[in-house]
């Protein structure tokens, strides 16, 4: 299913939350932090007063309780303002 954001916002696919810590424990998933952290799937057109500045494939910082959670073809999604982003990683 092809999803399009509208306006200002972003569909984000969050990196998987770690696991195994450094030293080899295991994480059960009652401990498991929510990443912080995504790829941007799809983008909105922006508005008259914000354009666009993440695209497709950009990797992203974002706020512990920012977007929306949406379940598409089985992934879990973030929806999200683009004003919701907190950095762009470059690598």
């Amino acid at each position: 299913m092809k999803v399009n954001p509208l306006s200002d916002r972003v569909l984000i696919k969050p990196t998987p939350a770690e696991e195994v810590t450094v030293s080899g424990i295991i994480i059960p998933d009652a401990a498991k932090e929510k990443p912080l952290k995504g790829t941007v799937v799809a983008v909105g057109q922006g508005t008259k007063d914000e354009a666009m500045v993440v695209k497709e494939g950009d990797t992203v910082l974002y706020g512990k309780f920012a977007g929306t959670e949406i379940k598409i073809d089985g992934d879990m999604l973030l929806i999200m303002r683009q004003s919701d982003i907190l950095a762009i990683i470059e690598e």
